[in-house]
């Protein structure tokens, strides 16, 4: 199934844009960009037209209608595009990414560095496990121990 995971609705997301008009009428796109998993911008794009005819017979609100109409297919559109391909979209910023189902990279976030106060730094610590080499001092290893145990 299809994940769709973004902080805000999808259509957020689209660019909408429109052509030169021609006497055939006017081209419309909506565009949603998107990070693919290998790092490279890509998009998908959804194109529809108005002819005079159709913009004189709707009148005013021609424009509104059909743009919703489009937003609808095209949401449509994407939601079947990830469930075919067993991908996800997801993310925080302003344009999402698309990986494989369960192949999401959790980012790391940024440590406060007020929280952390009187914790050892990673460079003090010697072994696993956190302990010092003081500590580890008061603990010697038995002599008939080996490495292979």
């Amino acid at each position: 199934m299809a994940s769709i995971d973004l902080p805000r609705a999808l259509q957020d997301y689209f660019a909408f844009a429109e052509t030169t008009p021609t006497r055939n009428g006017r081209r419309f796109s909506i565009t949603l960009p998107y990070v693919r998993p290998d790092g490279r911008l890509d998009r998908l794009q959804w194109w529809y037209h108005l002819s005079p005819a159709k913009e004189k017979a709707l009148g005013d609100s021609a424009l509104d209608t059909l743009r919703g109409e489009a937003i609808v297919r095209f949401t449509v559109h994407i939601e079947r595009w990830l469930q075919n391909t067993r991908q996800d979209l997801f993310g925080d910023g302003a344009i999402p990414q698309v990986c494989g189902e369960g192949n999401r990279v959790v980012a790391a976030y940024k440590v406060d560095p007020a929280a952390s106060e009187g914790m050892p730094r990673d460079d003090e610590t010697q072994e696993a496990g956190g302990s010092t080499p003081t500590e580890s001092d008061h603990h010697p290893a038995p002599a008939t121990k080996t490495a292979f145990g």
